[in-house]
């Protein structure tokens, strides 16, 4: 802060000319007071410009600026350098005394372009002010980056402040780091399309496997619960076997590509059921299926037994359904017979294989059981173990069927045929049929018949518009 203290003795003023005896100015600079001697003789007439020393005045007008941390400088409307700080000379310090040069010819010793010198004296000149954003400059240890800004300052007191106050700011730190924000950017925004590509890479894969794989060990998998090394477990498990009558013979009728889409509809078909009853599946060998139930999530050993014999009820009535299509569109003239089998007993669960491969299944002599009894079973029925049917309390009606010789047993097995669910509520739960000479319809879960005729109106709205464009 500047504060002039200015003492008159006789003071004359005449045509903006001031006449006076005697006068001391007193100025105060940030609390320090100095005295400033402008006049040299008492009784003198002048002018406020005449009355005060230049150096003075500039030294008072650019005091803020010789302490700038900025690399400042005055210069007059020539762009011939007046005054600067001590930073702008430190940007030249092979001049000793900068005083003089021209602000244009000192650029060019900094390395700036005659393009970019040409653009800041043409705009200061237009505009009279000019901001360069970024400035490439060569110092001595090397090349920063500046800010540099001009204006032409304009006085009406004092003549020879009229000229160009500039700034040159040091940004080279601050562009650094913008630089290296930058940088980061870009690479996260190429690690990030990378990471997408591999996301949507894996979940392809992950989408793929799903097909290989039973749900529920597929959901094992992937939730981190299934180890290699983890010990195998013995568990009670109701093992599921089905297998086509003559497959062999009708495979041999026809074409690979008409015997892929029939093999694939009916494996699809066993497939929908099995997992909507809960069933893990094992594999498929060829046209034979197994499923198991009990692992890795288990109802309760009764309940295991009873959703796999459902299962296999509503496999029967849905392969009764199909095989009426495939005698018509198939040219398979005598239909689909399928023999299931079913046994419970212990067996050993967990990843079998080798290092390269591995297979979750279960081994045991009810895995054993449950595939001699589908062999022995006859066409489009369900064979049981004494065990399995023992678990269904009354749920399921059954009929002894024989004391059967089991090759790799060796006394005599009790088998049971499964007929149907005794209860309502049970034989509701396994679907909803309707078979006709235009449809085939099966409902998974009749339970939310709400939302089946909501979807079932929604399909004829579909269907309505279809066909209206079609007849148009």
């Amino acid at each position: 802060m500047r504060v002039f203290t200015i003492l008159f003795k006789q003071i004359i003023i005449s045509n903006m000319r001031f006449s006076f005896a005697s006068c001391q100015v007193y100025a105060s600079f940030n609390g320090r007071k100095d005295r400033f001697l402008l006049f040299r003789d008492a009784g003198m007439s002048a002018t406020l410009e005449e009355m005060f020393k230049k150096d003075s005045i500039l030294n008072v007008s650019f005091f803020n600026f010789e302490n700038a941390i900025t690399a400042a400088y005055f210069a007059d409307a020539e762009l011939n350098i007046i005054k600067a700080n001590k930073n702008f000379k430190a940007l030249f310090p092979n001049i000793k005394n900068i005083e003089g040069f021209n602000i244009l010819a000192l650029l060019g010793r900094l390395g700036v372009s005659d393009e970019q010198i040409e653009e800041f004296s043409n705009s200061l000149q237009r505009d009279k002010k000019v901001l360069i954003p970024q400035l490439k400059i060569k110092t001595s240890d090397a090349f920063k980056t500046f800010s540099f800004l001009a204006t032409f300052t304009e006085n009406g007191t004092f003549s020879y402040l009229n000229g160009v106050q500039g700034q040159l700011i040091d940004r080279t730190e601050e562009y650094r780091l913008h630089e290296q924000n930058q940088t980061l950017l870009a690479e996260n925004k190429t690690t990030n399309q990378r990471l997408k590509e591999k996301s949507e890479k894996l979940e392809s894969i992950a989408n793929r496997l799903a097909k290989y794989l039973s749900p529920q060990v597929y959901e094992t998998i992937f939730s981190d619960r299934m180890r290699e090394d983890e010990s195998y477990t013995r568990k009670n498990l109701t093992v599921f076997f089905s297998d086509i009558v003559s497959f062999t013979d009708i495979s041999d009728t026809l074409e690979p590509e008409k015997l892929a889409h029939i093999i694939n509809s009916y494996l699809s078909d066993m497939t929908e059921i099995a997992i909507a009853n809960g069933g893990t599946i094992d594999k498929f060998i060829g046209d034979a299926v197994m499923v198991f139930f009990g692992d890795p999530d288990s109802a309760g050993e009764e309940m295991d037994a009873f959703r796999c014999v459902k299962m296999a009820l509503e496999m029967q009535q849905k392969i009764a359904r199909i095989s009426r299509s495939w005698k018509s569109k198939k040219g398979i003239s005598h239909g689909l017979k399928v023999r299931m089998g079913i046994a419970t007993g212990y067996c050993t669960v967990g990843n079998f294989g080798s290092s390269q491969r591995l297979d979750y299944t279960v081994l045991g002599s009810p895995v054993n059981m449950a595939a001699r009894l589908e062999s022995l079973c006859p066409p489009g029925e369900v064979l049981l173990s004494k065990d399995t049917a023992s678990l269904l309390n009354d749920r399921v009606k059954t009929a002894f069927f024989d004391d059967l010789k089991v090759k790799g047993f060796s006394k005599p097995v009790s088998t049971f045929k499964a007929l149907a669910l005794n209860d309502a509520a049970d034989q509701a739960w396994t679907g909803l049929v309707h078979d006709s000479a235009n449809i085939e319809l099966y409902v998974k879960n009749p339970e939310d018949l709400e939302s089946i005729i909501a979807e079932l109106r929604h399909l004829e709205i579909e269907f309505s518009a279809q066909l209206k464009r079609t007849s148009d």
